[in-house]
């Protein structure tokens, strides 16, 4: 039986909030869930947050409704939203805190760069919008090579026609790019051309993949 997991639970300092997405997470029959933390390295003087302890964001952990129930594992995840290649930092000691590090790139320049050469585990896209450069096949076969995952950001999609049209049009052509191995979308997948299959991969051996990438243990 597939374990799935969440690695993109968005961060909020709303403790009710927060454990109702736990709870849903859990009732969903997600096993782990990953809290991202997001920075925006452009802002000055903006610091790395830390990840808050998890016995101040929740009081007890939420039952996972599968077979075998135990309650929901959480780890913790940076995604640092890079607008310049200063904005990451090689073996930063920020970056230990958490179990996942991502980044997020906003030019041709920075995606090759995440692709080549950042020592990272998930690498971000929005495909909401126009992208400002097209998707090439050498730097997402290198990130592959180096057990680097892609994820598509596509919540927007569901509340604009217009992002649902960016979402397809650069999804199509980020598989297309990627021979079909790009971490699939459950609700978009037959759009993309992927199988049942790929679309279960996209929240359970794909995930599992990048935690063995960060070294932390599923």
């Amino acid at each position: 039986m597939s374990l799935f997991m969440d690695l993109n639970l968005p961060f909020t300092a709303d403790k009710k909030r927060l454990k109702t997405l736990l709870e849903t997470a859990a009732h969903l029959g997600f096993s782990t869930v990953a809290i991202n933390y997001v920075h925006k390295a452009q802002s000055k003087g903006k610091q790395i947050p830390k990840p808050t302890p998890l016995d101040q964001l929740v009081d007890e952990l939420p039952i996972v409704q599968v077979r075998g129930s135990r309650p929901i594992k959480i780890l913790n995840r940076l995604t640092i939203l890079v607008t310049d290649t200063n904005h990451y930092r090689t073996n930063a000691a920020e970056y230990k805190a958490y179990d996942i590090l991502a980044v997020h790139p906003t030019t041709e320049k920075l995606f090759h760069a995440a692709c080549m050469t950042f020592d990272v585990d998930i690498i971000c896209i929005t495909i909401t919008e126009r992208l400002p450069f097209f998707f090439k096949r050498a730097p997402i076969n290198a990130a592959r090579e180096r057990g680097v995952m892609f994820e598509v950001c596509y919540a927007a999609a569901i509340r604009d026609s217009t992002m649902r049209r960016y979402t397809l049009t650069n999804g199509l052509a980020l598989v297309e790019r990627n021979n079909g191995k790009v971490t699939p979308l459950l609700i978009l997948a037959q759009l993309f051309g992927m199988s049942e299959a790929e679309a279960k991969d996209g929240v359970s051996s794909n995930c599992r993949s990048v935690l063995l990438h960060a070294g932390t243990v599923p």
